[in-house]
């Protein structure tokens, strides 16, 4: 196990020493730097003078601001990982040696995902920056950090089986790009689409007082009552597809805090709300304004409430990319193992 272990620790090595002798990839972190830098400060400057959780916002940023990036480069890293090595006759060097094909993908896929770690340590400054304002608990840094380390690697897995089950570097990091944009962006789409797409009927009841004065509002005479039937979305039906969304999973994964007002603190907890706000039912209340009864105001649930009693998803969405980075590795190593019976036409062997 030890010499086997070796093996995938060699491998690593060289492709680190390889990544960081080019100029680009010290030009993508001082970029990296830059704008989490804007961003902190921006931040602090306009939350520092009238929140106590200034800390939170700012942290959750920076962190939302790792994933975002290195989402964005982590394909180009490791969608040619293996394909690229095919083309430029490297790879057949390699598999004639004692490094077996399972020791070689898992070997590119550690060394990508050491790569786009880069990136979080590069915001460490920044995280730190964040708890001199306050209201960064240790909960949040624990499970916010564990899930953005898995997410990296699911992107960097991705990459590096792409590239071992596609020929040609350019389509496997296209395709790579593509994966991580249907799993972002394309759960957004086909939530709002499939959401719009099953709609419901429902009666909106406008409740008003039909006095001028203010002494009319006790006066229950007054007040006039207007019905209409709408025509209303059912997101509470699509909902499930943000699960698989890596924003979603972040967001949701971590412990929310909220402040006396019953709304979140930090970024994770605005989008968790909003995803969680999607499971409520279009029927369960009916759409009204209630300007007649006093004692119905302030009815609307809050933030809290609202988180409160609905379900969490991110252990689902968290399995599905742990299962297509597996996957994808799976068969980057049944494609690339050595001899091979058939070949791709085109396919260079040495």
């Amino acid at each position: 196990m030890t010499g086997w272990l070796a093996g995938i620790g060699t491998v690593v090595s060289l492709e680190l020493r390889q990544r960081v002798r080019g100029v680009a990839w010290y030009v993508l972190l001082g970029v990296f730097v830059a704008l989490v830098a804007i961003v902190s400060l921006v931040l602090a400057a306009s939350l520092g003078s009238w929140t106590d959780d200034a800390g939170a916002a700012i942290y959750s940023t920076v962190v939302y601001f790792v994933l975002l990036l290195a989402t964005l480069v982590s394909p180009a890293l490791s969608g040619n990982a293996i394909n690229g090595d095919r083309e430029s006759g490297t790879l057949a060097t390699t598999q004639v040696t004692l490094i077996s094909t399972p020791q070689l993908v898992l070997g590119k896929c550690l060394a990508a995902w050491v790569s786009s770690l880069a990136f979080l340590v590069a915001a460490v400054p920044f995280l730190v920056f964040a708890g001199f304002f306050g209201g960064v608990r240790a909960e949040v840094v624990l499970v916010s950090i564990v899930v953005l380390l898995v997410e990296l690697g699911v992107v960097s897995a991705l990459g590096v089986g792409l590239s071992g089950l596609l020929r040609r570097p350019l389509f496997s990091i296209v395709v790579t790009y593509l994966t991580v944009a249907m799993l972002s962006v394309g759960t957004l789409i086909a939530f709002g689409i499939a959401g719009l797409a099953i709609q419901t009927t429902a009666t909106q009841r406008y409740e008003s007082f039909g006095g001028p004065t203010f002494e009319d509002w006790d006066n229950t005479e007054s007040c006039t009552v207007q019905e209409q039937e709408i025509t209303l979305p059912r997101f509470d039906t699509a909902w499930w597809v943000l699960a698989s969304n890596p924003y979603v999973v972040l967001a949701d994964a971590v412990p929310t805090t909220f402040d006396r007002h019953g709304s979140p603190t930090d970024l994770f907890g605005v989008v968790k709300t909003g995803v969680r706000s999607a499971q409520l039912p279009v029927g369960e209340q009916d759409p009204r304004e209630y300007d007649c009864d006093p004692s119905t105001w302030g009815s609307y649930p809050t933030p809290e409430q609202i988180v409160a009693t609905t379900v969490p998803t991110w252990f689902v969405g968290l399995a599905i990319h742990v299962g297509l980075g597996v996957a994808a590795l799976a068969g980057a190593v049944a494609t690339t193992r050595t001899p091979s019976r058939r070949l791709a036409a085109g396919s260079r062997v040495a």
